[in-house]
């Protein structure tokens, strides 16, 4: 019997998650590339995973044995994703549904890296045929709802069955709709994710949020050139790909990796992030009511200037539009990983404020 937190355990429940977990995520789950391989040789050996190759993707699924055991383990962590007709358990051959499975993998190990809870078992039961189960407050946040099991209210989410949602994740100030983009523009139907956004809205009011919360959304992708694909996206043909619309008043963008991981911890912790903003405006001059252009501050010279290293998509967009329609210069202040994508994309005269990444996590996050 394999115990939980060892990393055969951990890889098979991975697995077990995302009904087919991708070879090439392996070394964001298991940092010692040669003991990786050596685990899958030996849960191979053991009969509890094999190699699924075709159509160039390759990943990893759970055999019958291992999904027999992980549910006489713990049948209240596994039984939604390893029962019945569900695409965790009974896989589908086409390559659009092996890819979503793959993106949920790249989701919770994002997820995994953050430290935010996603198992069923470590979380109360929100999302159960129309009654919340268990208690819940804004100490125990932020806990992440996987789209799987805010759909077994049934009925009740008939109208959002077609978002493009991997799930919910609950933070301490907001509600997250949570995307995996890949490393292309999304499908995306404008009309479904508003009715997202209203159902969450209606649903989670004063539980755990006073009133109704607000809705943001998170999309994640391969890395920082395919933000700067969501960010240039014009809807493609016939508009069914993802651009920035009103679905949602704020589109943050991270990628699935170490540096993605690190934002997202910012971005569940309100507090930390009100910290690190008055150190970012300690320097600027106050906001300007008479300047017509969003800002956070202004600099030296009276120079707009905003906090973005939220990256959040819709407030970049306006702030570098009314640089360009006003004719004046700008402060951007994000983090270094993000400046190359931004240097891209903004048309305006901006000059750059840098948040060092490393010395963010050593002296902020106290992180090695």
């Amino acid at each position: 019997m394999y115990q939980p937190g060892s990393l055969k355990y951990l890889l098979l429940e991975m697995t077990a998650l995302c009904g087919e977990f991708p070879s090439e995520q392996l070394n964001r789950l298991i940092e010692s590339r040669s003991y990786g391989e050596k685990l899958i040789t030996e849960l191979k050996a053991e009969k509890l995973i094999r190699t699924h190759y075709r159509d160039h993707l390759r990943g990893y699924r759970l055999t019958g044995r291992a999904k027999q055991l992980l549910l006489s383990q713990n049948p209240s962590r596994f039984q939604l994703f390893l029962t019945g007709n569900t695409e965790t358990n009974q896989i589908r051959s086409e390559v659009s549904r092996r890819i979503r499975l793959h993106q949920k993998a790249e989701t919770y190990l994002t997820l995994l890296h953050a430290g935010i809870p996603f198992l069923p078992d470590q979380k109360p039961d929100i999302f159960n045929a129309g009654r919340k189960t268990g208690s819940i407050n804004l100490r125990s946040l932020p806990l992440f709802y996987s789209s799987r099991e805010v759909k077994q209210l049934g009925l009740e989410t008939t109208k959002i069955k077609n978002s493009r949602s991997m799930g919910v994740l609950l933070a301490p100030h907001c509600t997250y709709a949570l995307y995996n983009t890949g490393d292309h523009v999304l499908k995306w139907e404008y009309k479904t994710e508003v009715r997202l956004n209203a159902f969450l809205q209606h649903y989670l009011q004063d539980f755990p949020y006073t009133g109704h919360p607000k809705i943001r959304a998170i999309l994640t992708g391969k890395d920082m050139d395919t933000a700067y694909q969501l960010l240039t996206s014009t809807g493609g043909y016939r508009r069914s790909l993802f651009m920035i619309d009103t679905s949602f008043e704020h589109f943050h963008y991270l990628p699935n990796t170490p540096e993605g991981e690190t934002l997202l911890k910012l971005l569940v912790r309100p507090r930390l992030m009100k910290q690190l903003d008055q150190l970012l405006l300690s320097d600027l001059g106050p906001r300007q009511p008479d300047l017509p252009i969003e800002h956070d501050g202004v600099d030296a010279s009276g120079n707009p200037a905003v906090l973005a290293y939220s990256f959040d998509m819709q407030q970049i967009n306006r702030f570098n539009t009314g640089l360009n329609v006003y004719g004046k210069k700008g402060v951007l202040i994000c983090f270094d990983f993000q400046i190359p994508c931004l240097k891209r994309y903004l048309t305006s005269d901006i000059r750059f404020s840098s948040i060092d990444l490393v010395k963010f996590r050593k002296g902020v996050l106290h992180e090695p």
